[in-house]
């Protein structure tokens, strides 16, 4: 229930940020706002503005799937809003280090939900390492898609290029997977089982 909560406010907010300036000014991460006005509500609020439709559009569709299957597990292990708190914990997480580094250039900003998504799409890597992830209809098992896309996150981020936020991405992955263990310790051993066995 909550993963579609938060995809619904994360679209709604989104929609109105598309044609409002304002609004995304108020609430992207703009590492300044939170250095000197103590705006601390923005390394949270940046994942509910996305830069563009199809940003939105491949976000709420990766959280829908794999969020869906991610909240009972979350929920049963840390009560009824687990999956919330797990979420919020992602994009606290995932952007710190990002922050961190840019915590004095004002013309550093940062938004979307990639790195909140990429912890809730790791999480699942761990409990299922050969399910089918389909990238442009390929289908490619998770725990291959998880390692390249690893690599291709450490190579791009080490590039500096572009207006995609690969140490979110990273930083968020990670997060997942930390996340996941310590909720739940006995997925580790259940993980490697499954990781022998492709045919599972």
């Amino acid at each position: 229930m909550f993963t579609l909560i938060i995809l619904a406010v994360t679209c709604i907010v989104s929609f109105m940020a598309f044609s409002n300036r304002n609004l995304i000014d108020d609430l992207i991460l703009w590492p300044p706002a939170i250095e000197r006005k103590k705006q601390y509500w923005r390394l949270v609020t940046y994942g509910l503005i996305h830069a563009d439709g199809m940003h939105l559009l491949f976000n709420m569709m990766t959280l829908f799937f794999f969020g869906r299957i991610m909240e009972p597990q979350v929920n049963q292990s840390l009560g009824a809003f687990g999956f919330v708190l797990f979420y919020v914990g992602g994009l606290v997480i995932s952007i710190l280090p990002t922050y961190l580094k840019n915590r004095h250039n004002s013309n550093y900003r940062s938004l979307g939900a990639s790195g909140a998504v990429s912890a809730v799409m790791f999480a699942f890597i761990l409990y299922s390492p050969w399910a089918r992830i389909y990238v442009y209809f390929l289908p490619v098992p998770a725990i291959i898609y998880a390692v390249l896309y690893v690599i291709y996150s450490v190579y791009m981020d080490r590039q500096g290029r572009g207006n995609i936020n690969h140490s979110a991405h990273l930083w968020g992955a990670a997060y997942g997977v930390v996340f996941t263990v310590v909720v739940n310790p006995g997925v580790l051993s259940t993980f490697l089982e499954q990781l022998s066995q492709p045919g599972m």
